[in-house]
């Protein structure tokens, strides 16, 4: 797996790429063309916090985790532990949905930043593709999102996927 590392307020040391390198290279043991896919880390860093954000955008899923913790490599860690229990965990399903379907990958584009209080901050545009629910659940748990906006292949409407304070999971129709 090819990897793009980059740090917000912190230096990527050889050692800290190298740590990053072999933690989340362990994960091309779980992946079919591991020299086709790049994985995106991020590690940010915000008074004593140290975040470490994994986005693996790959042709039919996009897998990512984020954690935060005060060392550094524990949150390299972390993260790691993360993405290799989502990629575990949904093993089967990721499977069964690549052989279903043609294209589930998002594109998020972030268009304005602001930094004022109670003001919109930040927009993202969202290219959605046909899918059916249960595709929409596997992509926002693998994103790691409370919510998820997608079209409805059975009606061709944006829907909008969330979950619920009891687990379960409900969808907004629109017209």
């Amino acid at each position: 797996m090819k990897m793009n590392i980059r740090g917000s307020r912190v230096k990527i040391t050889s050692a800290i790429n190298d740590y990053i390198e072999a933690k989340i290279g362990k994960l091309d043991k779980y992946l079919e063309n591991p020299n086709d896919v790049t994985a995106n880390v991020l590690v940010k860093v915000k008074g004593k916090d140290q975040t470490v954000e994994v986005t693996i955008p790959m042709k039919k899923l996009i897998l990512r985790a984020e954690d935060t913790h005060n060392d550094l490599y524990a949150a390299i860690d972390l993260v790691s532990e993360k993405l290799e229990r989502q990629i575990r965990k949904n093993k089967t399903r990721m499977k069964k949905r690549i052989k279903e379907i043609t294209d589930i990958n998002i594109d998020f584009k972030v268009e304005k930043e602001e930094d004022e209080k109670g003001k919109i901050v930040k927009r993202k545009l969202v290219e959605t593709k046909p899918m059916n629910e249960e595709e929409a659940i596997l992509q926002m748990n693998l994103l790691g999102h409370d919510f998820f906006v997608f079209t409805n292949e059975a009606t061709n409407q944006i829907n909008i996927l969330y979950r619920r304070k009891d687990t379960n999971y409900g969808i907004i129709e629109t017209r």
